[in-house]
């Protein structure tokens, strides 16, 4: 990747998590910890990787994206925000009564959401169905479903996982954001689910791991994808929970806590400072 589609990529999901922080500050609650981990990857995702029309949200032939941890929307949302599916200044509505960004993403009202989702476990089981039906049918879309590593405890991700497999589905990307954390403490205490890349490899997956957070190895990770054939991928993305706040980081306490007035201060300055020193580059 050139110097100048990363430096664009960084500012444009720098711009993403000042959305989460506006939008969780507005509502006051939500979730910004696992929002700001998978920042990066939704980013790269929706800016590089897919095939979608924000005029055209609906286009049969798009690239299909299941946020399978649906507790995450405010990023996606500031993402298809800046994607241009609707104004950025609708993400301060988000969870407010008649708001259409409620907590958890909803097909039937948002334009650029290609499945509502929010009971974990569930994400990868509509992502599997994508793309067996673009088989089925000749279609060309690639399916990319993001996962909590918390939310690979789901017995029904290792169902999901052992269909994948069977039906060769290598038009489906699995991305797990593996930031260590999830809302009862660090994964490894509550039932641990290591080592992630083996569990995949058994289940018949292409397997690459990655700094979740770094937009040369996620660019590598999907080219590695896209050439794969015969069989699923399954991306680990080892990232960090609340990435970009400086008090928000690897803490387990802002999985599920708005900022408040002052930490919202802070968190927005945090990322005002980043940007300009991007666009400084």
């Amino acid at each position: 990747m050139n110097s100048n589609s990363k430096k664009e990529l960084a500012i444009t999901a720098c711009k993403v998590r000042m959305g989460v922080i506006e939008g969780t500050h507005c509502a006051k609650s939500g979730h910004p910890g696992g929002s700001l981990s998978v920042t990066d990857i939704l980013t790269y995702l929706y800016f590089q990787e897919m095939k979608t029309d924000p005029q055209n949200p609906a286009w049969q032939e798009r690239d299909r994206l299941v946020l399978s941890k649906g507790h995450t929307a405010p990023a996606l949302y500031a993402v298809l925000a800046q994607k241009g599916f609707f104004p950025v200044e609708e993400l301060k509505t988000l969870r407010k009564i008649g708001s259409r960004l409620q907590g958890h993403p909803d097909m039937k009202k948002i334009p650029g959401v290609d499945m509502s989702s929010g009971s974990l476990g569930q994400g990868i089981s509509a992502a599997c169905g994508m793309a067996k039906a673009a088989k089925l049918t000749c279609g060309e879309w690639r399916v990319y479903t993001v996962l909590g590593d918390g939310e690979i405890q789901e017995g029904q991700v290792w169902e999901a996982a052992m269909f994948a497999s069977h039906y060769q589905l290598d038009n489906l990307c699995v991305l797990v954001d593996n930031n260590g954390l999830q809302i009862d403490g660090n994964i490894k205490d509550v039932m641990s689910p290591y080592p992630i890349d083996e569990k995949f490899k058994a289940f018949g997956f292409h397997v690459i791991n990655i700094d979740g957070n770094d937009f040369d190895e996620i660019k590598r990770a999907f080219d590695e994808a896209r050439a794969t054939k015969g069989m699923p991928t399954a991306i680990i993305a080892h990232t960090v929970k609340g990435k970009g706040v400086s008090y928000m980081e690897n803490s387990v306490g802002w999985h599920g806590k708005a900022p408040n007035d002052e930490e919202y201060a802070v968190a927005m300055e945090d990322l005002r400072k980043a940007g300009e020193a991007l666009c400084q580059k």
